[in-house]
């Protein structure tokens, strides 16, 4: 048995105010992770506009686990590992495309509908007798336990038993909601391939730096510091417009104090987000047109109370980061206890002026893309961090800042905006997902 095989040894790696350097850099809590968090979780998969028409077909990964997302012909999505269920052989290995109505395996020529069921075998006849029927192999590809499509957004558990989408989100999904609510439609679109490209560290300093607000103007001051500084430098004549890059960019330099005043709200289940009262996408000049074709979908009062509403990150736990106010979707892939893949999307507001897409994309070009100004500083720090653990004496990571006595992560909470609640959120959902079922296991 390895250290990390038992739920107690998983457990202990969490205390109230500081986490083990193992839950970063060890392999094989990186493997239970993969065999039990991200199993009894909801993790997002993809949005149902990847696949639009019957037989489109999305291919990513939940944790390491390869899946499907395809449209079947009924219209549903569904959600398939990519593996055939003879020789287990990947079905697809295409990003995404059409299947047609059904799939084919390129080894064998097994063929299965687009919700998985067996279609076809070649030379049938000689299983006849076999009882292939009664297998595993013999019922086609196989689902994941669940799936939930919300207004668009697809979402998975791997596990055939556990918590409910309902339950494991709860009241976290009004982030999701004002996102699409900025739709006049009612409805988003992704707008082509992410931004993707690797980091060498774990996966979750990823996640915890989404809601960390002590560092921007700290790590980004190269970055973000230099552009304001050339900007202040041009001498602009008061009243001025500030370009759609400066609205973007200068905001990660504001100081401590906006930060504190910014709140951090948390909700049970490791989820959370910065930008409870005004965040750095709060001034950003008004696209014309665009809050009266709101107006006319939702009336002016619902209009209003949406664009109010400026949270900053929004973390879903345990891997994705959405921005609302600027229509932004990032999915952390893990792939190694020191290895992480980022996928950036960015999504239309469907009857929304084209301006606002611009402006998305200009942020997600400059934030977030493998050549963008402000995501290395981040990058940076990750790695500096992934072989600073490594160094012997100091085994654990402080994650204390303004905690209290006896914290409760099972209740909502909104505090500080320089707290390092959520971090601790995470990390009492870690342990709950991480553990949920193995009891029961190790007691047979």
């Amino acid at each position: 048995m390895g250290r990390y095989d038992s739920p107690a040894a998983l457990a202990a790696l969490v205390q109230p105010h500081q986490v083990h350097r193992d839950i970063y850099t060890d392999q094989e809590v990186f493997q239970q992770e993969m065999k039990h968090l991200f199993a009894n979780a909801w993790v997002f998969v993809g949005h149902e506009s990847q696949t639009p028409n019957k037989g489109d077909y999305f291919s990513t990964h939940i944790g390491t686990q390869p899946v499907i997302q395809v449209r079947h012909s009924t219209g549903d999505i569904h959600v398939l590992l990519n593996r055939c269920p003879h020789k287990g052989t990947k079905i697809v290995i295409d990003r995404q495309g059409n299947t047609g109505k059904f799939f084919r395996c390129p080894y064998h020529a097994w063929s299965f509908k687009t919700d998985g069921c067996l279609l076809a075998i070649p030379l049938k006849k000689g299983y006849q007798d076999t009882g292939l029927e009664d297998t595993d192999s013999g019922k086609g590809m196989r689902s994941v336990g669940d799936v939930k499509n919300y207004r668009g957004f697809i979402f998975a558990r791997l596990a055939e038993e556990g918590i409910s989408f309902e339950e494991f989100f709860g009241e976290s999904l009004s982030s999701l909601d004002n996102m699409v609510d900025r739709s006049p439609a009612g409805r988003l679109e992704v707008v082509g391939p992410p931004l993707r490209y690797m980091h060498h560290c774990n996966w979750k300093m990823l996640v915890e730096n989404q809601t960390d607000t002590c560092h921007p103007m700290v790590a980004h001051e190269s970055s973000a510091g230099t552009a304001v500084k050339l900007y202040e430098e041009l001498d602009l004549p008061e009243g001025a417009p500030k370009p759609a890059a400066m609205e973007i960019i200068a905001p990660f330099m504001s100081p401590y104090e906006f930060f504190e005043g910014m709140g951090i709200r948390t909700w049970p289940n490791g989820h959370g987000h910065t930008g409870v009262n005004h965040s750095i996408h709060s001034d950003y000049s008004a696209i014309p047109g665009y809050f009266e074709a709101l107006c006319e979908s939702y009336g002016e009062e619902k209009a209003k109370a949406i664009l109010d509403e400026n949270r900053h990150n929004t973390v879903y736990f345990p891997n994705i980061m959405i921005k609302g106010p600027i229509q932004q979707l990032r999915v952390f892939i893990p792939i190694a206890a020191d290895r992480t893949v980022v996928e950036s999307y960015i999504y239309r507001l469907v009857d929304a002026p084209d301006e606002l897409t611009a402006r998305t994309a200009m942020y997600n070009r400059m934030i977030n893309a493998p050549t963008s100004i402000v995501g290395h500083d981040d990058l940076e720090m990750y790695e500096r961090a992934q072989e600073g653990l490594m160094v012997n004496g100091l085994e654990w990571v402080n994650i204390q800042r303004l905690i209290e006595d006896d914290e409760d992560f099972e209740t909502e909470a909104v505090e500080n905006g320089t707290t390092e609640r959520q971090m601790r959120n995470q990390f009492h959902a870690w342990v709950k997902f991480m553990t949920m079922g193995q009891t029961a296991e190790a007691a047979e």
